[in-house]
């Protein structure tokens, strides 16, 4: 079984998401000190070899993988909620389309 990336590359992206999440005072969390703990004590040696680690591997990427997308989800979020009614020309331009004007210029369009 291949390995999608390195426990270290999993261990930094967990710590920066939760960087992301909680500020520069991440560091005196729980999460962090769990999150430093649990790739401490799953470090595999050359006299070890078991099927927790792998386990432990798969579930720290699992959990980047879901501290990412919460992070991606709460940035859709705040740029697409609901503000109140939107005229059509907001509405438009916030899904990349622009509005037709009348040909000739009736003086209705901007």
């Amino acid at each position: 079984m291949a390995s999608l990336s390195s426990p270290l590359r999993v261990c930094r992206g967990i710590l920066k998401e939760l960087r992301a999440s909680m500020g520069t005072s991440y560091k005196q969390s729980l999460a962090y000190n769990y999150t430093l703990d649990q790739f401490r004590k799953n470090k595999v040696t050359g006299e070890r070899y078991c099927r927790a680690q792998r386990e432990a591997e798969h579930d720290s990427h699992t959990y980047l993988c879901l501290l990412t997308a919460t992070r991606h989800h709460l940035a859709l979020h705040q740029l697409y909620h609901g503000k109140g009614e939107r005229s059509i020309e907001q509405s438009a331009d916030m899904v990349g389309l622009r509005l037709p004007t009348q040909p000739g210029g009736k003086g209705w369009e901007k």
